[in-house]
């Protein structure tokens, strides 16, 4: 009998574990993996198993999760989140044990097959050459809601949990600075940001966005002109539609940090977002000298004069490669860079994005679904075609629709047909399963702002309606020949000709690549089950449609099943999505 094997991805934040036991074909009472890890997760615990939350009875109203011996994971892809601060940079040891049964009352762990136990490294957030940090973001999440029910009242630690370690990397990029030059879209973060640069006793310059329409950062502004007095500069920026860039760098170390994480207390922490320090001279003297260009003012033609991916910067051991738009009208080198390396990816593409809105982009993207190669992709929103988006009665897309109809009726099919591409969602009050909390759209932290929460009844009232924030794709992220691209750059019309925006494209970093897989799967796996859930049970006025018996759908969504067929599907049968990544992203036996 063959053994199970694992490979990890692991970020600072957690690690993912994609497992395979090939044998398990021949077995029909295959039903899924323990996990043992040591140490275990509590203080001076030698090992414990890692939780599941559903188990073989249908969830109740008290129901807990169960050590994954007794209720296992049914799945090839499962990640371990408790990885608390004091366990990052640290050595974890995980088994993998197949588990064979007929339901909860007969189950046997075969030991066996178990995988060798293996050392795991959680790499630290702050590196030598590329530091990087992902904000946990899930409001919509029963952590969350189990440890803030109430999170106005515990604003402080609601923030620091969800922003994950997130707001550090601002400490980090200005310890030991004397010089320190960015361009900021939206700066209105007093929790940790605004306080940082306050207190930074160097010269700061900045760009910000300032428009007519736009005037979000002008209260930051003016309390570190206040703070600084002439050791800041100010420049205002207007004249693309949006001045989109979020970086700053240390221009005495050469340590840029850059993103895709607005400098808001939501962007810093209920919206998925990511933040990097790279050590490099060229890398940074390149942001210094956009900033400057920025700060002139220019228009949006003097400013796209000359735009072009830059030369290879030696970043470690990775190569790294940036574009700042915008670009000239009949000119998209950006776009069409990654549209080449999607076209051209060997097994597999992730990508999380805000709002992607070019053809061709989304195109190449679900074209390597089509090539049965691994797709899989997170938004923010996916909408419901509309018959004032031109559509028949039918819900098709008429004979000559506009390439945004086209995108949104074709993005909206694949999330309801293949679900490899779905948007950000939650359980909602009226449709929650039982043993399962309704959760939090938004947290209002308008309190940790510079700009005071607009006046009910006004335009734009509330916490903003975003929650995936990630501008990122991720070309074969399991392989030793990774391509990432990463920004402030949404890869749509007015990212690349009428906005400021920068787009990194990072090669030579299959270990930046797995904490980018990790981290996007951790994101992906969350919103699916709850996808899924708000697809298969829609609400009648607030109230369930059917009683979660055990016997009923709804029941069964979050069940375990007591047969293998009954959960592993297609993950047996080559050519099947799920075999792709039983394959791919778990190593051979």
């Amino acid at each position: 009998m063959g053994r199970a094997t694992f490979r990890a991805y692991s970020s600072p934040t957690l690690v993912l574990l994609a497992m395979d036991w090939p044998d398990g074909k021949n077995f029909k009472d295959f039903l899924g993996f323990a996990i043992l890890r040591s140490p275990g997760f509590k203080p001076g615990e030698k090992d414990g198993y890692l939780l599941n939350k559903i188990g073989f009875a249908p969830p109740g109203p008290y129901s807990q999760s169960l050590p994954s011996n007794v209720s296992p994971i049914q799945k090839f892809l499962w990640w371990d989140s408790a990885v608390r601060d004091a366990g990052r940079a640290k050595v974890f040891t995980y088994t993998v044990t197949p588990v064979r049964g007929t339901g909860p009352n007969d189950l046997r762990l075969v030991d066996e097959a178990a995988s060798p136990p293996t050392k795991v490294t959680v790499p630290s957030a702050v590196g030598d050459d590329i530091s990087t940090w992902f904000n946990r973001a899930v409001v919509s999440s029963q952590s969350f809601q189990h440890k803030f029910p109430d999170p106005l009242k515990d604003l402080d630690n609601a923030m620091a949990w969800l922003a994950n370690g997130l707001d550090g990397a601002f400490k980090e990029v200005l310890n030991g600075a004397s010089r320190v030059s960015g361009a900021i879209y939206h700066l209105t973060d007093k929790e940790w940001v605004v306080p940082a640069l306050k207190s930074f006793k160097g010269d700061l310059a900045l760009v910000y966005q300032d428009r007519p329409n736009d005037t979000t950062s002008s209260p930051a502004i003016k309390i570190l002109k206040a703070a600084k007095g002439a050791k800041f500069q100010g420049s205002k920026r207007s004249k693309t539609n949006i001045m989109h860039d979020k970086f700053l760098v240390d221009q005495d170390h050469h340590r840029l940090l850059m993103g895709s994480a607005n400098f808001t207390p939501e962007g810093l922490t209920s919206q998925a977002n990511l933040l990097h320090i790279f050590n490099s001279k060229g890398l940074s003297d390149l942001f210094v000298a956009r900033q400057k260009l920025l700060a002139g003012d220019p228009s949006v033609s003097n400013t796209a004069k000359g735009a072009a991916w830059s030369k290879e910067i030696s970043v470690g051991n990775a190569k790294v490669r940036v574009i700042f738009s915008p670009e000239p009208t009949k000119q998209r080198e950006s776009i069409d860079r990654v549209v080449r390396s999607i076209k051209a990816a060997k097994e597999s593409v992730i990508f999380c994005l805000f709002d992607p809105t070019d053809a061709d982009l989304i195109s190449s993207l679900l074209a390597v679904g089509d090539a049965k190669k691994l797709c899989y992709g997170l938004l923010n929103a996916i909408s419901t075609p509309k018959k004032k988006d031109n559509l028949s009665a039918s819900g098709e897309a008429p004979q000559a629709p506009t390439a945004a109809t086209q995108i949104k009726v074709t993005l909206y099919n694949r999330s309801r047909r293949d679900k490899a591409v779905l948007a950000y969602n939650y359980f909602r009050p009226g449709t929650t399963p039982s043993g399962f909390l309704p959760e939090l759209n938004a947290v209002d932290m308008s309190s940790r702002s510079t700009v005071p929460r607009p006046k009910s009844g006004k335009p734009g009232g509330g916490p903003p309606a975003v929650h995936i924030h990630h501008k990122f794709i991720v070309v074969d992220p399991q392989t030793e020949n990774p391509i990432i691209y990463t920004g402030s750059n949404n890869l749509s019309n007015n990212s690349t000709h009428r906005n400021d925006e920068n787009l990194l494209e990072i090669t030579g970093s299959p270990e930046l690549a797995q904490t980018y897989l990790a981290e996007f799967m951790r994101l992906y796996e969350h919103y699916r089950a709850r996808a899924l859930w708000n697809m298969n049970h829609p609400s009648a006025k607030g109230k369930l449609t059917q009683p979660a018996t055990a016997s009923s759908k709804l029941g069964q969504t979050f069940t375990l099943k007591t047969a293998r067929d009954a959960w592993v599907k297609g993950a047996y049968k080559a050519g099947t999505p799920e075999y792709l990544a039983r394959r791919l992203f778990a190593p051979k036996a």
